[in-house]
């Protein structure tokens, strides 16, 4: 069984505005073994990132607050570290590539100052050392004449040179975790698959975990082990990706898959929009935060949330409405009639 790196639970983290407090996460939970990819999905606003920066303790306090839960990281309580050890962590154990490189590097230091630093800071090695670390790093990582590449600012990188380059410095320390948050963003898809690539080789290489933020369910399928759906700050279904993708029980994910264009379809299928908006997280509803826009909704689903039911090998869905009719829609959906498992 491989060494389970991270595991989260019940985490909460809220915003304290002056319009009043926004809780875009609420109690979730989920885990990382070593070598694992798990997916989390979900529209903008979802909670995706808040739940990522939360493991890193870099949610911005004020006015982000973690105000319950646990995040351990092989045994330590990440909560319970002190700033200083937390830095620690951060490149050394758990490394992150943010969503937008144009505005994560810093525009007025050379990339490979950027890359060496990381590596002067976490591994003390000289700023020699470091440039040469740096130089092979962005090599590793297929950026073409990285000798000469090195002393160049990010203004004079493409969108997906910068992407890789902080992939080069988010390995940079062989973190056991890393955290990709939406890294195929504003990227074309033959950019986006050389992208996806890369992680796959470094994962391969230095056997981290994976963490996958994307509103894209095609990547999930192509990179994951493991997905978990958000909405509204909370986790609505989870399990392996095969399962969640042929077995979808939430009728969130309906929506997701249902709005998505399939390749493997004899013929044309009209998509489906989920209709409405995302939930306001200053007014969330005390029950299911899909209820609003749930076509399936019920007076149950508003008043509480429900509890995690297992309806497969490490499968469960957070939904009111009973299995066995869950079941019966899903068969009458169009998108889903020919796969029911």
């Amino acid at each position: 069984m491989a060494e389970r790196l991270l595991d989260v639970k019940d985490l909460s983290t809220h915003f304290f505005t002056h319009a009043g407090v926004v809780r875009a996460v609420n109690g979730v939970s989920f885990s990382l073994a070593r070598g694992e990819t798990l997916g989390i999905v979900g529209e903008s606003g979802s909670g995706k990132t808040v739940a990522a920066l939360s493991v890193m303790r870099l949610v911005p306090d004020p006015p982000g607050k973690i105000v319950a839960g646990e995040i351990t990281l092989k045994g330590r309580d990440l909560l319970a570290l002190k700033e200083e050890e937390m830095r620690h962590v951060r490149g050394n154990d758990i490394a992150m590539i943010f969503q937008d490189p144009m505005t994560s590097l810093n525009p007025v230091f050379k990339i490979g100052d950027q890359i060496a630093e990381t590596i002067q800071v976490h591994q003390g090695k000289s700023k020699r050392e470091a440039w040469q670390m740096a130089t092979a790093l962005l090599a590793k990582v297929g950026i073409p004449d990285a000798e000469r590449r090195v002393n160049e600012y990010p203004f004079e990188y493409s969108g997906g040179m910068r992407q890789r380059a902080m992939i080069a410095m988010a390995i940079s320390c062989n973190p056991d975790i890393l955290i990709a948050d939406e890294p195929t963003t504003a990227l074309d898809v033959t950019i986006q698959a050389q992208i996806m690539d890369v992680i796959r080789e470094m994962q391969a290489q230095y056997q981290s975990g994976v963490i996958m933020i994307t509103h894209d369910l095609g990547v999930v399928a192509q990179m994951a082990d493991r997905v978990m759906v958000m909405y509204g700050g909370r986790t609505i279904e989870y399990g392996p990706v095969d399962e969640v993708y042929y077995n979808p029980h939430q009728p969130y994910t309906w929506g997701l898959l249902g709005s998505l264009p399939r390749l493997d379809e004899s013929k044309k299928q009209r998509l489906t929009p989920i209709k409405g908006q995302p939930p306001n997280l200053l007014l969330l509803p005390p029950g299911c935060p899909f209820s609003g826009r749930c076509p399936y909704e019920r007076e149950v689903c508003r008043g509480a949330f429900p509890e995690t039911e297992i309806v497969g090998p490490e499968h469960g869905v957070n939904c009111w409405i009973p299995l066995d009719e869950r079941l019966e829609i899903r068969a009458n959906l169009p998108r889903f009639a020919a796969r029911v498992a």
